[in-house]
């Protein structure tokens, strides 16, 4: 269920279907399949049709040929711009055969600065510059012709990967690199994680994948994948009637220091609002007597409250103090389960002493950082893990023995053993304050209702990106929405996911 692969793993995927198969027909099948796609997104008359093919110096160049010859044959109007330099290593015979077969089918062909690029009113812009083997930035005359398409106002359609984006990081090559930011991106053999986290959802647009009629047998069991509700499905449980609040457990917010009493409430109302049957709101200093908005809520001083009780959800305005603290250790002590987010990540960042005591605890935590306090909790850079988010999760959770939940775009949900997921839902709305303080609540209500952690992990960074899409989809932002709009958005996607899975 929607695989991902590295670089590597699609080159070896790659090299073994080619063994028995005839020369160049990966590629043919790569242009055929491009062509398709580019049909798809012209005009229903294609010899009105204006296309621009950009075509690099190696194998992705091309497949931009073979697309290019391909529309030529159909009677649009193609124009290609070639960049082979003279640097560049000998082509392959598969690539020469597509370049006789653009020359065959006469495509006019455009220098990188020539004035008609920006002058024509494309329909659609076709980029094989780069594809999957880019390690050095794009830049000079090539970065000028990416930014001049980059302006152009319709569709771009990317062959394997936006030219100038890492395929397995998602991170534009270079600290002054540029990428081709495309409506479409055409993945082939397989999916890449690059296209889905970092910057690569604000580059590859809508991705598709052509698989190039490559035999199942040829592709290795993925340990990274795309979130999808079949992976968590099966715990949606409609509500038996015969049930009472026990029956859905307690989840204990642990935070509210003096100054952030809204952070707790946030996470606290979420749980409530998805599904858990008693929820504490907990204060490590000034404890609220109720919450007005939510007189459901128990509000307490935290320092009271026997720990034992409930589902543990502690950080959310927790702050750095030694009651804090000592409120941590408690709770990596405890036996619940226990999702730790938050300033709870910061001290825990500044306590090797609780590190290694977490990483000992009989059943795993979650942990919800974003990239500050990931960086916090590795030593290194904010830069250091946003130029390889899935490897920066991996040995998070590899070295706390936790399920990690590392936000952005392209949330990353990791377990210990380095299996992996990223998330599909979520958009720029999210982006304000309180939002992970909801997607903590959200995530102790599913523990609390008794799902297993790596399934409530799932399904809770799948339903908060979700909330905020529909949210957006109906006029809500994304500009100006806020955390707390999430929470009934939250209620209502659960609901009805638990009456369509749960019948």
């Amino acid at each position: 269920m929607n695989p991902l692969y590295t670089v590597a793993e699609v080159r070896a995927i790659e090299r073994a279907a080619a063994l028995s198969l005839p020369p160049g027909a990966l590629m043919q099948r790569a242009g055929q399949a491009g062509a398709n796609a580019a049909l798809d997104l012209l005009p229903f008359s294609t010899k009105l049709a204006k296309v621009l093919v950009l075509a690099g110096p190696g194998d992705n160049g091309g497949d931009a040929m073979e697309v290019a010859a391909h529309l030529s044959y159909t009677g649009a109007q193609v124009a290609l711009v070639h960049y082979a330099p003279a640097d560049a290593n000998a082509t392959s015979p598969e690539r020469q055969a597509a370049q006789q077969r653009t020359r065959n089918s006469e495509v006019p062909l455009l220098e990188m600065d020539d004035a008609r690029i920006a002058a024509t009113d494309w329909n659609l812009v076709v980029d094989g510059l780069f594809g999957i083997g880019l390690k050095r930035p794009v830049d000079g005359r090539l970065a000028a012709l990416v930014e001049t398409i980059n302006r152009l106002p319709g569709n771009v359609l990317a062959l394997d990967v936006p030219s100038g984006l890492d395929a397995d990081t998602g991170c534009v090559v270079g600290p002054d690199g540029v990428a081709i930011r495309a409506t479409h991106t055409l993945t082939f053999i397989g999916n890449k994680p690059g296209l889905h986290t970092c910057d690569g959802r604000d580059y590859a647009g809508l991705v598709d994948v052509a698989r190039l009629d490559i035999d199942a047998s040829h592709f290795p069991a993925a340990r990274l994948h795309l979130n999808d509700v079949k992976f968590f499905s099966r715990h949606l449980r409609a509500r038996r009637h015969n049930s009472h609040k026990g029956s859905y457990g307690n989840v204990a917010v642990i935070g509210g220091a003096r100054g952030m009493s809204g952070a707790p409430i946030l996470s606290a109302r979420t749980a409530l609002n998805s599904g858990a049957g008693r929820v504490y709101a907990l204060f490590v200093e000034d404890a609220l007597a109720a919450d007005p908005g939510q007189p459901e809520l128990m509000c307490r001083a935290a320092q009271d409250f026997d720990l034992s009780q409930a589902t543990l959800v502690i950080g959310p305005g927790l702050g750095a103090s030694s009651v804090a603290r000592a409120l941590l250790a408690d709770a990596i002590a405890s036996e619940n389960n226990l999702l730790a987010d938050a300033d709870a990540l910061n001290l825990l960042a500044s306590a090797p002493g609780l590190q290694s005591a977490l990483a000992k605890r009989p059943a795993s935590a979650i942990l919800t950082p974003h990239p500050l306090e990931a960086a916090r909790l590795l030593d290194v850079s904010i830069a250091q893990i946003q130029a390889d988010r899935l490897s920066a999760a991996r040995e998070l959770a590899a070295r706390l023995n936790a399920i990690v939940i590392l936000k952005g775009s392209g949330t990353i949900i990791t377990a210990p053993n380095g299996n992996a997921v990223i998330n599909t839902t979520g958009n720029p709305a999210l982006a304000t304050a309180g939002t992970g303080d909801v997607l903590a609540g959200l995530c102790g209500a599913l523990l609390a209702q008794g799902w297993p952690q790596w399934e409530a992990a799932l399904a809770a960074v799948w339903l908060h990106g979700m909330a905020a899409d529909v949210l957006v989809t109906e006029g809500c932002g994304p500009i100006g929405l806020t955390a707390g709009e999430l929470i009934p958005a939250i209620r209502t996607a659960l609901n009805r996911m638990v009456d369509h899975h749960a019948r």
